[in-house]
């Protein structure tokens, strides 16, 4: 999964860390930013923190691999 934060559009509200604090950080800049490697991050947790984005500055999207491994 590939995850990419619009820091632009980012309020810094702490939502994303709240339900996924293993990927996601509040940076010096008041920002959310990833805190891990994207392969390593749940992606359970990744999909909960682009949906409880209060200002959509979260996306997720499948790598090629994974929907290949999806339409399987």
């Amino acid at each position: 999964m590939k995850i990419k934060i619009d820091t632009e559009k980012c309020i810094g509200c702490g939502s994303c860390v709240a339900v996924c604090p293993d990927c996601f950080e509040i940076g010096d800049d008041n920002k959310a930013h990833l805190i891990k490697e994207q392969s390593s991050c749940n992606e359970f947790c990744a999909k909960e923190a682009v949906d409880i984005c209060p200002v959509d500055a979260i996306e997720a999207e499948m790598t090629e691999k994974e929907k290949i491994e999806a339409e399987g």
